[in-house]
Formats: C-alpha cells, structure tokens, sequence
C-alpha cells in the first residue's frame, strides 16, 4: 500500500486530465485530418494538408493574437508588480481586504465585465460624451474597435492572475533580509534589484504563464470590443466552428493554436526552471 499511495493520491488529478484534456485534444486531432460537410457527413481522410491551408490564410490573426498576448501581458507585470509590492509590504492588517478588491470583478462574469467596458467606452458613452461636449475631444474620436480598446479589455480582465502569483511570492520575502542589505549600506535600489525582485521572479513567471496563454487564445474582448481589423485567432476558431460548419480547419487551428502554446510553456519552464514557478502558481 506504501508503493501504491502516491499513485492512488494522483490518480483522482490523472483521469480529470485524461478524461477532459488528452481526450478531447485527440478527438480535435482526428477530426482535423477528415474531409466532408455537415449534410453528408465527415470520414477520416488523414488530409494533412488543413493545417498547411490553415496557417497560411489565417497566419495574420496567429501573430495578431501573439502580438495582443505579448503586449497585454507586459502591460499588466507593470501594472500587477507595484500593486502586490505594496499589498505585500505596506498592506498591514488589511492586506485580505486590498486582496479581496482586486477579486472583487470575479464575482462578475468575464462577458458582462467586457460589455461592461463596452457601454464605457462608446463614442456616446458616459466616459467620453462629456469630454466632446466640453471640446476636449474631437467628436470623431473613438476608442472602440481599436487596438488598444481589445489590449486594455485584455489587461482589465487578466490582471488578478497577474497580480495574485506576484504577491504570493513577495509575500514570502523576509522583510529582515531587505534590512540586512540596507545595515550593509546597500540603497534601496540596489536591495530591490538584487535582493527583492530576484525573490519575486517565480511569482512573475507565473503570472506570465497565467494570463499569456488564455489571453493569446482569447476571442471575448476582441469580438466585443474590438472590429474586423482586430480579429484574433479565437474569433476565427469560434467562426468556423458556428458559423461556416468547417470543424476540420477549426480543429486544424485549435490543435495547432494549443500545441504551439503546450511548446511555448515547456521551453519556458525549461529555461526558467519549474519548481519555483509551479509553487508560486500553486500557492
């Protein structure tokens, strides 16, 4: 039973992934390679060629999405890191209630927060019509369907999961350390950069991890906020699975989209180390 026990702790985690993760994703693999329509039917073909076909015409909306992920993701360590630094250090006794508020948006639903950004950011809306009625703006002016309307969507919506690994991992800094840096005359700077951020690195790798991946495959905030010329791969994905019934290239670009994603992590963690950034993340 001693041999058996870790096997059996794990066996539980092991058939969810088996059953809702390597299940499907060899189900969307097959389904990729068959010829045929919705009227007669799909029969297994192995026509390889979908994803030559599929890259090529929808290469755009790949780097488009890679593009929104990178950036979003950038933006938010910048705006995640100086808020659980402060959370972490200066927080005090309230530090669950601070924690609490940036969970606040959770309790909403991700679809209703977007639209909400939606109402906000309309030309006529309550954020910018008293600005072009004052003359602050020009009445042509809009931020919906815009590039940086679909970023910030991505940015509001994902930062807890930036925010959270982050904190988790300052959390863990011991405060006396930074004061023993500084009792051997180092400035602030120099205990930050040397002592505090290297600590705080798993945290932010985790945090990478956390919001690149499901921004990269995001279609919510681009289709909402978003206009044609801000369509991400998920819109595309979601499109010909709905809309044109053509499941081979839909799979094609799901398989290709989650692999180059599964590749991305792996080299991540391999150059970065796992057993730091999957505790952080765990915690």
């Amino acid at each position: 039973m001693k041999r058996l026990a870790p096997y059996l702790l794990i066996l539980p985690g092991g058939l969810w992934l088996a059953i809702f993760l390597v299940v499907p994703m060899v189900f969307m693999a097959s389904v990729s390679t068959q010829e045929g329509d919705v009227v007669n039917g799909f029969a297994q073909t192995f026509n390889f060629s979908v994803y030559g076909d599929a890259l090529m015409q929808y290469k755009t909306q790949f780097l488009r999405s890679a593009g929104y992920g990178l950036v979003a993701t950038v933006v938010s360590i910048a705006l995640a890191y100086p808020m659980a630094y402060w959370i972490a250090f200066k927080g005090g006794n309230r530090k669950s209630t601070y924690l609490l508020l940036v969970l606040l948006p959770f309790f909403v639903s991700f679809v209703l927060r977007t639209v909400s950004w939606r109402f906000l950011l309309a030309d006529d809306g309550m954020l910018l019509a008293p600005l072009k009625s004052a003359g602050l703006l020009p009445e042509d002016f809009h931020v919906l369907q815009t590039t940086f309307a679909v970023i910030g969507g991505l940015v509001y919506n994902y930062l807890p999961f930036m925010i959270l690994p982050i904190y988790v991992a300052l959390e863990r800094v011991d405060p006396k350390v930074v004061e023993a840096a500084q009792d051997l005359y180092a400035a602030r700077r120099e205990a930050f950069t040397k002592i505090v951020l290297p600590l705080s690195l798993p945290g932010v790798f985790a945090g990478v991890l956390m919001t690149f991946v499901p921004m990269t495959a995001d279609y919510v905030n681009a289709g909402i906020l978003g206009g044609p010329e801000n369509t991400m791969i998920g819109n595309i994905i979601q499109t010909e699975y709905l809309v044109n019934n053509d499941y081979p290239t839909a799979a094609a670009l799901s398989f290709t989209l989650m692999a180059a994603m599964l590749i991305g992590i792996f080299a991540y963690a391999k150059a970065l180390g796992t057993e730091n950034v999957l505790e952080a993340a765990a915690r």
